[in-house]
């Protein structure tokens, strides 16, 4: 007989099995979504201070319950001014990797990415971005781990029993395209604060989601406003605010949050460290501390999501783990952002 724990660790991995064979989808997220751009916007690709950019997130979710979800997310980006003005062309590519469940549904992403940073003004950074992102979804389930009815014989389970799934295939490939919209631009004194807001429409092409070749389930598309604000509070400090709301189908989420930095250390311009810290909120589902470290080039944060949501009993208030690293450099061409006055940068 199962004890008590592991009864509601039963129920609740049935019902996330059910989710994940049966919904039209919800899209794969990350607590720290600002160190994942592409995911929220295409046109947020480039918006940073430096030639190119390297990140990667891992994500592993609600292992108190059942064998959920770990999920990984790689970005990189390359920036270049274009002709003698002040835009920029950025090329990019977005990889994910998802795998939840007991039978093991993988999802794997390859998403080239191209963006393109108009400058509305020769004063002072203010620039105007439209990105496209597309390119291939690979889904597969462990058909050998899937339990029927039918292998039930007089109450008992018999795994030697067909399942009786026949028209299901193990797996299969569609496409995906998603476009953008983003303004960023400098304020204050010197121009030391920054900001930028943006709106994303994801799956304009309606990919097909279904391991029973079903031409009528498909992904839902996703809507997608993000805002962010750098606000220097003196020369070694600074706040930063950012969210994000999302509309897919009947789902919503919104999720923002506040990070407190301090530079330590070398000059204000290159500090030898940069210690963040703040707290993050998705909104009815969990409550999200982040610490993060900037050394040089290279950036780590790490995060824990406190489920508040209705699961919260079952899960014992877990949720999820969450690692990010990032490589932010400049390559030192004649056409180098490093030598330009003006470039898009958050």
């Amino acid at each position: 007989m199962l004890s008590g724990r592991s009864y509601k660790r039963s129920i609740a991995g049935f019902i996330l099995l059910l989710t994940l064979l049966h919904t039209k989808g919800q899209d794969i997220h990350f607590s720290q979504f600002f160190e994942a751009p592409l995911l929220r916007n295409p046109s947020l690709a480039g918006i940073f201070t430096g030639d190119y950019r390297i990140q990667g997130v891992y994500r592993d979710q609600w292992n108190s319950i059942t064998n959920a979800y770990r999920t990984g997310s790689l970005n990189a980006e390359y920036k270049m001014p274009m002709g003698i003005g002040n835009d920029f062309m950025t090329t990019g590519i977005q990889a994910v990797f998802d795998k939840a469940g007991t039978v093991g549904l993988t999802t794997t992403h390859i998403l080239p990415a191209l963006n393109y940073h108009k400058s509305l003004s020769n004063e002072k950074t203010m620039y105007l971005s439209l990105g496209f992102m597309g390119g291939l979804i690979h889904k597969s389930i462990d058909v050998s781990k899937i339990t029927t009815d039918n292998q039930y014989n007089g109450g008992s389970y018999d795994g030697t029993l067909p399942t009786g799934e026949t028209f299901l295939t193990p797996n299969f490939n569609t496409w995906d395209a998603s476009v953008g919209m983003s303004f960023n631009t400098t304020f204050g004194v010197d121009q030391s604060n920054s900001f930028f807001i943006g709106g994303a429409y994801h799956h304009l092409n309606r990919p097909k989601n279904s391991f029973y070749r079903n031409a009528g389930i498909e992904l839902h598309a996703k809507y997608v406003g993000s805002v962010g604000i750098k606000w220097h509070v003196d020369d070694f400090s600074a706040i930063t605010l950012q969210a994000d709301h999302s509309v897919q189908g009947s789902y919503q989420e919104t999720i923002g949050g506040v990070l407190y930095s301090y530079k330590i250390g070398g000059d204000i311009d290159n500090p030898l460290y940069t210690l963040s810290g703040g707290l993050l909120l998705r909104w009815k589902d969990a409550l999200v501390p982040v610490a993060k470290i900037e050394w040089g080039h290279l950036a780590a944060a790490i995060s824990y999501d406190v489920n508040v949501s209705q699961l919260k009993t079952a899960s014992m208030g877990q949720g999820g783990f969450e690692l990010s690293l990032s490589y932010i450099g400049f390559l030192h061409r004649d056409n180098s952002s490093e030598y330009k006055m003006l470039c898009p940068k958050f």
